[in-house]
């Protein structure tokens, strides 16, 4: 990276930050300096229909989620861990409880907590997502302001999820697009021996515009670039991380060749990663459960826009709680993919409402969410 952009991308990260609280609110939490209680659960979530990737399938989920209590106020994140980042919800919890004495500092200073919270260890980005969450969902609800709001962020924008279609059989995916008829995009799941009759299958029920995500499953850069132009010519409008995140070389032969934008998600788990793989991709998936947290993606999506990247905001399979902490901020995105708890069956939370594919905010403080699982 030259040097003028680097200074840009410096400049974009101090810009992105949101978080610099005034008198005025540091006023309406003073005090707050009573005992911070916190309590973990471990939650299966069950998908309604076998999750299919281009590594695997699943049918259930275990996530983590923490409740943090101060002064009569609590704040709720989850953890939404995967094996690919070499993170569990056993792991999250271990996490969470050697970050308890961060939790016994001051909640107001947030984004300082947040970088005690990141110091505790490396890796463990969803446990880190959920603390990040629970910290910013009690600060909203002590200041009674909804988590949207207390950002500066409005709601006037209209902003739309993609549904996603897990890998199964060609049948079975048709009837999953069929169900889904409310919305006006399609993520299809690829990286398979079968993705030509995956998508020719799709295409037979459905003329809606479609994404595909191949999460690393072609390896060479030469299959990449003929499915993806061949993709092009069925109307999927871009694909994400075709390639394994290792062959960054690829992407830049890839970047040069192909005729529809190329999205980093693998690729791209925080904001240190940026500069490194921003020249071989035309956009990124930004994800809470990878990057950390809100503060962590609000950083990296001032950084991107900086560098002329294209945003998406995705999720792993999530409840309620962690879709409305991404929701939140869903509207410095260009796009949406935050279907995650559509995609379950148990869900222990009430939160952002998905009217059709619409993503529709509320007034309640913090997260705005409700639950009964604590």
């Amino acid at each position: 990276m030259k040097r003028k952009e680097f200074l840009t991308l410096a400049g974009a990260a101090a810009a992105g930050s949101l978080f610099a609280p005034g008198a005025a609110v540091r006023d309406a939490w003073a005090g707050a300096a009573g005992k911070t209680r916190v309590t973990v659960k471990l939650y299966e979530l069950k998908l309604r229909q076998a999750w299919g990737l281009s590594r695997g399938t699943w049918t259930t989920r275990r996530n983590c989620y923490v409740r943090i209590e101060r002064d009569g106020v609590a704040g709720l994140g989850e953890a939404a861990p995967i094996a690919r980042y070499n993170e569990t919800a056993e792991s999250a919890a271990a996490f969470i409880d050697k970050a308890r004495p961060v939790l016994e500092r001051d909640l107001g200073d947030y984004a300082v907590r947040f970088g005690e919270v990141d110091a505790v260890g490396p890796g463990e980005h969803a446990a880190k997502a959920a603390l990040d969450m629970a910290i910013l969902d009690w600060v909203g609800r002590r200041l009674k302001v909804p988590l949207w709001k207390f950002l500066g962020l409005g709601r006037e924008k209209t902003v739309t999820t993609t549904y996603s279609i897990g890998i199964d059989e060609v049948p079975v995916m048709q009837q999953k697009v069929r169900d889904a008829g409310d919305f006006g995009v399609y993520k299809i799941k690829v990286g398979t021996a079968d993705d030509r009759k995956i998508l020719e299958g799709i295409r037979a029920v459905t003329s809606k515009p479609l994404r595909a995500d191949a999460n690393e499953g072609w390896k060479t850069k030469e299959e990449a670039l003929e499915m993806i132009d061949w993709m092009a010519g069925l109307g999927v409008e871009l694909v994400e991380q075709p390639l394994p995140a290792s062959q960054l070389q690829d992407y830049a032969w890839l970047k040069e060749r192909v005729k529809i934008p190329v999205f980093a998600d693998e690729s791209l788990i925080q904001a240190s990663d940026l500069p490194r793989i921003a020249p071989y991709f035309h956009g990124i998936n930004i994800k809470l459960m990878k990057c950390g947290g809100v503060q962590e993606a609000v950083r990296l999506a001032a950084m991107a826009k900086s560098l002329g990247l294209k945003l998406m905001i995705g999720c792993m399979i999530e409840s309620s709680l962690g879709i409305s902490a991404g929701a939140a901020v869903a509207s410095l995105f260009d796009y949406a993919d935050l279907d995650g708890n559509l995609l379950i069956s148990n869900d222990p939370f009430r939160g952002v409402r998905t009217v059709k594919d619409r993503l529709v905010l509320d007034d309640k403080p913090g997260l705005g969410v409700e639950g009964d699982l604590f």
